[in-house]
């Protein structure tokens, strides 16, 4: 199949005729840039075989905002050596025409035919969707959807095999699918799909895991019950020998000992604890003491100390008494020109106050006066939108109308010519006074008319003439110019006008007034943007601010002109600067009042110290305490002596005793006595738990119970080998029917697996891809890679798609299958080396095949070696 050319008329962007002819049989490269209309073409190919004509479910085919379309796509192909024509419309004029050399069809029976020519199928009702498209659907590629092979591989299965039965036979029959199907039912009813028990086989071989678990925990009670009575006997011979003994009789004996120990050396620990209280005690006197006594004799060198100090503070405060007076000189002299500096900037703001309203007053006079000017000219320009606005209601007619009224008078015209070459001509010459009658209608003298319906002529004297009018196309044209005249009747009635030009000269003023109104809304806009109320708004505001400014200039007062006023900004930096010397003066006043207080509290408290000091060295109680502090240190000296003695002594007594193994002992022998009696304790519990624990199990008769499970086990393990013995049988049986089976299939694959091969050897060299049995490539060998192609990325699986779909297209072609393969901007994530590998792909592909290749990058495929097709191009 070569598609030759596609001509478009009213589909989507394509209002006007678009041809995209002169198709090679090869490969042809389209392209052109994003929304230039190649998804359209795709579209428009894909709606002329898929779509129904008489569908209302493509409304995405009309031209946007076009109620009235009708999409028409025309097609001419060559197959097989014949021309096939195609010409179908939608929407406002259904229509379906197809021509076969010399043949021709219309509507179902046209679609049908090439339903039938490509494997596709039209969906009963609604738009035609990807389960319908068949061998179409799998190699016409739309955008972005050159990866996804599976569903278009599926949907166009039943062709593809009926292209490989008509290569090597009717091998695929399903004579031997009954005995598979009765061998996999049986093989079900025992094992699941994935060869595991199921049904009874599944529970016999629960029952034999229960009865094997149960007899194994019956003989496991057995041998505890022997030896439970074995330790029944031990037990009760330990039990009787410690009752005789009682060791924890020795062991509590020893611990009283040790207890009696214990307490002799806490006796000794505390009266050595107390001594050591009393030690410290007396050491902590002797330190206050000493410190009493050294506090005394560095008395007279703190006299010498505070005489110094209070030398220094009196000649400190005589120095800051003198500073006084400049001091507070520098703080008046301050703050005197900062009161004149902020005079002077008060009246500095006055003035830039009273220039700064006189401008604003400037500036809104000049601002009401423009909005009084805005406000004249948008009254003038809304007269004019008026006025255009009035002459376009006056004028209003529908364009399309009178597109519609010159179209059907000029196909009046045509056939009134027409039907001028191909009436009756009926002429006469009558003598003067003689006259005939054509119609009921006298005629006299000479002249001519055109007959077009059968005419009767009246002879004076002479009788009736009757003239018909010949021909079944003469009779076709009298009809259809009578409709046309109807048709023109009756749009220049909806209309108003009495012909084309008067209908153009009010179209033509209405389209002006229609301009003119803009123009008018236009300049309106420039000076109301938001309209003219609120311009009257502004206005009504701009004059009461000037009032207000206005009133605010009369109130406001004029500077001093007694005083030597600057500019505002040297009165403000010339008051920032005072305010900046005052803040230092004042601070230095008050960092110098606050020395000298602070110099005269620290003169007043050296003096009272100084006296304090010379008052307490002089008095006779200093000497009596010296006295008495130098006896108490010998008594305490004498008393520290003896004590530690004693504590040295006693510590050796303690140390020799050993606390701390004594201590162990007690622990040690605790221990003893609670482990001896817990052990016999726990021997009495045990032996009552044996005794229970047999009786009980003497009572379930375990011996019996064991020969009944055992004897379970063997039924059982019978009926599971019979089933055992024929699931496999089964599962062999279905496996060597299945093999056969996939053998058949493998040779219906062949020729497939043969020409996708051929195409993979240049992508992927020594690599494989396998097909599976509904035809779909799934396992992808490389090397030591194995996985199925949906795991490859996203280039690799779009390339992967392409070759199988080229695959495809070979095996229909050697089937003798038309073919056509397009291609939308498809190859757009693979990479440079593996694009340069599918061009070779696509140019060997090209020699057996008509490839459309639709792309907006022309740059990718420059080196494709044929010469590109630019739509905007054909568009110009």
């Amino acid at each position: 199949m070569i598609l030759q050319s596609l001509r478009i008329e009213q589909l989507r962007q394509f209002r006007n005729p678009f041809v995209l002819g002169n198709l090679q049989p090869g490969l042809n490269l389209i392209h052109g840039p994003n929304e230039s209309g190649k998804s359209t073409l795709v579209r428009a190919i894909r709606a002329a075989f898929f779509e129904r004509y008489r569908s209302t479910a493509v409304d995405d085919l009309r031209p946007w905002g076009d109620s009235a379309a009708a999409p028409t796509v025309a097609l001419e192909f060559e197959n097989q050596g014949e021309l096939w024509r195609l010409t179908k419309s939608f929407l406002q004029r259904k229509r379906c025409d197809l021509t076969i050399g010399t043949s021709s069809f219309s509507e179902d029976e046209a679609e049908e035919k090439l339903a039938e020519l490509l494997g596709y199928q039209y969906p009963k009702r609604g738009a035609s969707k990807a389960e319908h498209w068949g061998i179409p659907g799998l190699l016409w590629v739309e955008q972005g959807t050159g990866q996804d092979l599976e569903q278009s591989v599926e949907h166009a299965g039943d062709h593809l095999k009926s292209a490989l039965n008509s290569l090597v036979g009717e091998v695929a029959s399903s004579g031997g699918d009954e005995v598979i199907e009765a061998v996999r039912a049986q093989r079900n009813h025992i094992l699941t799909g994935t060869g595991k028990p199921r049904g009874e086989y599944l529970q016999l071989d629960k029952d034999r895991l229960a009865f094997e678990q149960t007899i194994g925990e019956l003989k496991e009670r057995i041998l505890r019950y022997q030896e439970q009575v074995d330790r029944l006997g031990k037990l009760t011979r330990e039990y009787e020998r410690t009752e005789v003994e009682r060791p924890w009789e020795d062991a509590q004996r020893l611990l009283d000992e040790a207890q009696a120990r214990f307490q002799q050396v806490l006796q000794l620990e505390q009266v050595q604890a107390q001594e050591k209280a009393t030690l410290d005690q007396l050491q902590q006197s002797r330190r206050l003491l000493e410190q009493n006594k050294e506090y005394q004799e560095n008395l007279s060198r703190q006299l010498a100390a505070r005489k110094l100090d209070l030398d220094k503070a009196e000649a400190d405060l005589q120095r800051l008494e003198l500073q006084s007076p400049a001091t507070t000189e520098r703080l008046r002299a301050a703050r005197e020109a900062y009161e004149s500096a902020e005079q002077r900037m008060k009246q500095a703001r006055l003035r830039e106050a009273r220039s700064r309203l006189e401008q604003d007053v400037k500036r809104l006079e000049q601002r009401a006066q423009q909005l009084s000017q805005n406000l004249a000219k948008a009254g003038e320009y809304q007269q004019q939108v008026e006025n255009a606005r009035q002459q376009a209601r006056e004028n209003r007619i529908d364009a399309a109308e009178v597109k519609r009224l010159k179209v059907a008078e000029h196909q009046l015209n045509e056939a009134t010519i027409r039907s001028s070459a191909i009436a009756t001509r009926f002429s006469w010459n009558l003598e003067p006074e003689r006259s005939i009658t054509l119609n009921d209608d006298a005629l006299q003298n000479r002249g001519e008319q055109q007959l077009l319906d059968e005419s009767r002529v009246v002879i004076p004297g002479v009788g009736t003439l009757g003239i018909t009018p010949g021909g079944e196309s003469l009779a076709s044209t009298r009809r259809k110019l009578a409709t046309l005249q109807q048709t023109v009747s009756e749009l220049r009635a909806s209309l108003g006008v009495d012909s084309v030009t008067s209908a153009e000269n009010r179209l033509s003023d209405f389209e002006k007034a229609e301009r003119a109104q803009q123009h008018a809304q236009e300049l309106l806009k420039s000076v109301a943007p938001a309209g003219i109320d609120p311009l009257v708004v502004e206005q009504r505001e701009a004059k009461r601010e000037l009032e207000n400014a206005t009133e605010k200039l009369a109130t406001t007062p004029n500077s001093d002109t007694s005083i030597d006023v600057p500019d505002l900004a040297t009165a403000e930096a010339a008051f920032e600067q005072t305010a900046s010397a005052l803040t230092a003066a004042e601070s230095d006043d008050q960092k110098h009042r606050t020395a000298l207080m602070a110099v005269q509290q620290t003169r007043d408290t050296a003096k009272a110290e100084w006296q304090r000091l010379v008052d307490q060295e002089q008095s006779p109680e200093r000497q009596q305490q010296l006295k008495q502090i130098a006896e108490e240190l010998v008594a305490i000296e004498q008393k520290t002596k003896a004590l530690e003695e004693r504590l040295e002594a006693r510590s050796r007594e303690i140390l020799e005793a050993r606390p701390d193994l004594l201590k162990q002992d007690i622990e040690r022998y605790q221990s003893t006595i609670r482990n001896l009696r817990q052990t016999q304790e726990d021997r009495g519990r045990e032996l009552r738990d044996i005794k229970v624990r047999l009786e009980a199990w003497g009572a379930e008769g375990l011996d019996e119970q064991l020969n009944e499970q055992e004897a379970e086990l063997e039924r059982c393990n019978r009926r599971y080998q019979e089933l055992h013995r024929r699931a496999q049988a089964l599962e062999l049986l279905l496996t060597l029917l299945t093999e056969k089976r996939q053998a058949l299939t493998r040779r219906l694959q062949a020729p497939l697996q043969r020409h996708l091969d051929h195409y993979l050897s240049v992508l992927f060299p020594h690599a494989t891809l396998e097909v599976d049995e509904h035809l779909r490539p799934g396992t992808f060998t490389r090397g030591a890679e194995l996985g199925q192609v949906t795991e490859l990325s996203f280039g690799a699986r779009e390339q992967m798609g392409l070759i199988s779909r080229l695959a495809y297209a070979d095996l229909l072609r050697e089937a003798g299958r038309p073919t056509l393969v397009i291609l939308d901007d498809t190859l757009v994530h693979s990479d440079e080396e593996r694009l340069d590998d599918m061009k070779r792909i696509l140019f060997d592909a090209a020699t057996r095949h008509q490839i459309l290749l639709f792309t907006c990058h022309p740059e990718k495929w420059q080196d494709l070696g044929v010469p590109p097709v630019d739509i905007q191009a054909l568009k110009a």
